[in-house]
């Protein structure tokens, strides 16, 4: 239109342009009052009024070129918008570009010619796998479904998935997460999960999810149009009546409209979502992302978050009949009959005696009594591993052990002798100290941790770990009740289990431990932390802070400047048409200040863990 415009300009038919885009000017602003209309009795107070008026007032004055600039001006803010909204989920993009759409599924014929490179293999569409499919994953390729790793070893890329760059090598029976990229070797296995259940779209979703979210920072930011209104209003008044100038008046609308704290606040946070994703950290909405920001309380769960949560066997202490036997039998003789177990203490006790390079015996007879333990025939001989209560039902009552703050027993019979206890512990995480003392560091008031242990092994955790505030025995409920009376808000509960997730939901921000932790925990979390480091929260909490901080400064300098402009329009410095430009400036300068929020720090100090993520293999 602008185009036509100078055309008939320069054809000397000012008239005929001056009609063309006043009249193409007063649509747009009739489309313009609808919407502002509909937005209003939603609850929305933006600066559609301004932009409304700032043509209405060029149309009446004869600007009709700065009409047509207002006109071009708001649907470039909107492009503007758009665009800076795609560069910010730039993550999101990448992560659907790199989703297989097919995989290699091998038949069951075929399963021991594959390990050795060849066999029928079917290409499926991804949709059409199924859990216990046997998958090949050649070299390069991104890994289609979760699964456990059948091969011997692997080499692969998660990097989109948790933001370590470093490679990470995985044994057989490893659980293997799709989304990850293959090395040099092909390997094979056996899906756990269909790709729509699997952890590569589940990240998708919850990113796709945070995107579409709407910020109360971004609803703040309708607030501030109001009296930003009033006072442009006001200021356009004033300028006309000291000067008896319409034209002024119209010149201050037009350098007032649209106002860019309306676009930064929105790209700044879809910026902060993006770069957090690329560290691992999946935030499921712009909100959760301000409430990081703010946090003031922080509350752990006990196990699997502030300790690692795979107990580790410390040491084993031979019963006074155990007789012959030695440390390392009685642990072999113990493994011997866990390993028909799926008890998490049964794990740590077989993974024991395979470090120390112990043979295990089959059992002829093996039955496991739930929460008490195991009894199995190992070699002709009845061996029970549990607690002290079931192993003293074959073989008597048992002595009880000294152990140290921290530590679980585990009894051992042999026949009918105690052979002793293996003595466990879940260990504090490397990263546990530094976490907690950083958010100190970051102002937040009280660090505390909520579990269901007992205090002496809670109060022993807490003090490695540099956390204060203990609340031990607890029900799920009662972390629930803890978490909603803290007076220092908003608060952040980190946890990773199925009865963290009512908590996890109660809480102003929950975190969960998704790397390994439950289906439950992650749903009812607005961050998911994609892998097992808990330094990421520290993480999460300075990218939110950057976030917030880049959003407030966008804001700030789009209402600075577009104020001198204004002020420069009613002193009669900056005519119609010079203030649409320069809005027009202002506008794009606060969205690529916004657009930062998605780039990590120039130092990295914000975008590094205090600790390298481990093999989980």
């Amino acid at each position: 239109m602008i185009v036509v415009t100078i055309l008939l300009d320069v054809a000397g038919a000012g008239a005929a342009a001056q009609i063309t885009a006043t009249s193409y000017s007063l649509a747009v602003a009739a489309v313009q009052a609808f919407g502002m209309i509909r937005d209003i009795r939603k609850g929305h107070w933006g600066v559609d009024l301004l932009a409304l008026m700032a043509i209405i007032a060029t149309a009446v004055t004869g600007e009709y070129y700065a009409s047509i600039v207002v006109v071009l001006m708001i649907a470039s803010g909107q492009a503007l918008d758009e665009f800076a909204s795609a560069r910010a989920q730039t993550q999101l993009r990448a992560l659907l570009e790199r989703a297989p759409r097919s995989a290699h599924r091998i038949t069951e014929d075929g399963r021991e010619s594959v390990a050795g490179g060849s066999g029928p293999i079917e290409d499926v569409p991804i949709d059409d796998l199924q859990v216990g499919d046997l998958l090949l994953v050649r070299p390069s390729e991104v890994v289609p479904a979760d699964g456990t790793l059948t091969t011997d070893s692997a080499t692969l890329d998660e990097s989109m998935l948790t933001g370590e760059s470093l490679p990470v090598d995985y044994r057989r029976g490893a659980h293997i997460l799709s989304g990850s990229l293959n090395g040099a070797d092909a390997l094979t296995l056996r899906a756990t999960a269909t790709p729509a259940q699997s952890q590569y779209s589940q990240i998708v979703a919850l990113v796709a999810e945070a995107s579409a979210s709407r910020s109360p920072t971004v609803r703040l930011a309708d607030r501030f149009a109001v009296p930003f209104t009033v006072f442009a209003l006001a200021l356009a008044a004033l300028s006309w009546f000291l000067s008896s100038d319409p034209t002024r008046a119209a010149a201050v609308l037009v350098a007032a409209t649209p106002c860019p704290l309306l676009i930064a606040a929105p790209v700044a946070f879809l910026g902060g979502i993006s770069r957090a994703a690329r560290a691992g950290i999946i935030i499921r909405s712009t909100q959760a992302l301000e409430q990081l920001a703010r946090a003031r309380s922080v509350a752990f769960d006990k196990t699997g978050t502030l300790t690692s949560g795979t107990p580790l066997v410390g040491g084993i202490v031979l019963g006074p009949t155990a007789g012959p036997l030695t440390e390392d039998e009685v642990l072999a003789l113990a493994a011997s009959a866990e390993q028909y177990s799926t008890h998490v203490l049964a794990a740590a006790i077989t993974a024991e005696a395979a470090r120390r390079g112990l043979a295990l015996s089959p059992a002829s007879r093996a039955q496991e009594f739930a929460t008490d333990g195991v009894r199995a025939e190992v070699a002709g001989t009845m061996i029970a591993v549990g607690k002290r209560r079931f192993v003293e039902g074959l073989v008597g009552r048992v002595p009880d052990p000294t152990l140290s703050p921290g530590e679980t027993a585990v009894y051992v019979g042999v026949g009918e002798r105690f052979a002793g206890v293996i003595l466990l512990r879940d260990a504090l995480r490397s990263s546990a100290p530094s976490t907690v003392s950083s958010l100190v560091a970051l102002g937040v008031r009280e660090v505390l941790m909520l579990t269901g242990d007992v205090e002496a092994t809670a109060r022993h955790i807490a003090r490695e770990a540099g956390v204060t505030t203990i609340h031990a025995d607890c029900l799920p409920g009662d972390k629930v009740e803890i978490v909603r009376d803290l007076p220092e808000r908003p608060v952040i509960m980190v946890g990773d289990g199925v009865n963290d997730a009512p908590v996890l939901a109660a809480a102003d921000v929950g975190i969960a431990m998704g790397a390994r932790g439950s289906t439950a925990a992650s749903e009812s979390a607005e961050v998911i932390i994609t892998v097992d480091d808990l330094a990421k929260v520290t993480e999460a909490v300075l990218i939110g802070r950057r976030t917030l901080r880049i959003a407030l400064q966008s804001i700030g300098i789009g209402i600075a400047l577009s104020l001198v402009l204004m002020m420069g329009a009613a002193l009669g410095l900056v005519p119609p048409l010079a203030g649409a430009f320069g809005q027009e400036g202002i506008d794009l300068l606060t969205i690529l200040y916004a657009l930062r929020a998605a780039r990590a720090p120039r130092s990295g100090a914000a975008g590094r863990s205090a600790g390298r993520a481990t093999p989980r293999a």
